[in-house]
């Protein structure tokens, strides 16, 4: 929770309603108690494919609770979606959502924390400590660049070695 003024965000927050709401935690909360406004902020990052889906439905997911939080406490409630593929592809309404929310904000950044996130995940899961690996087989793997690079498998998963990632 941050509060400057008249402006509370809360994030990681649940809603409590009088009547029964299933998504109640919307990732950020935005109050402005002198403007007398809400906004909730859905924020993801699904496969590329899933953009505009993931879009709608977090816009969906959260209606019911815009109306609970307009009841409750008699503030009008906007509900924003932030959402940016694994790859940084980016919805058409990206812009304009970003100009609702305060502050100043970058696709750019947004595309580029997306794309580093996509790689760090990748290089945990293809990540191979060769001292964990029971006996598995040794093979030789030919990129195109001629050079031969060591390659284990174990339990039928191909993992590659440190200095396969790094080239």
């Amino acid at each position: 929770m941050c509060e400057d003024g008249d402006v509370t965000a809360l994030w990681n927050q649940a809603v409590h309603a009088d009547r029964e709401v299933t998504a109640n935690r919307p990732d950020i909360i935005i109050k402005n108690k002198k403007e007398k406004t809400c906004t909730l902020i859905g924020v993801a990052i699904p496969a590329d494919r899933n953009v505009v889906q993931k879009e709608a439905e977090k816009k969906l997911k959260y209606k019911r609770l815009c109306i609970e939080i307009q009841r409750m406490w008699n503030m009008k409630c906007v509900t924003i979606t932030v959402i940016t593929g694994i790859t940084g592809i980016v919805t058409r309404s990206l812009r304009k959502n970003l100009e609702d929310i305060p502050g100043n904000h970058s696709i750019d950044s947004l595309q580029k924390t997306a794309i580093l996130g996509t790689s760090h995940v990748i290089r945990k899961v293809l990540q191979c400590e060769t001292g964990r690996l029971s006996g598995g087989d040794r093979r030789w793997f030919k990129r195109s660049t001629g050079k031969k690079r060591h390659v284990t498998r174990d339990d039928n998963t191909y993992c590659t070695a440190q200095s396969f990632l790094r080239s």
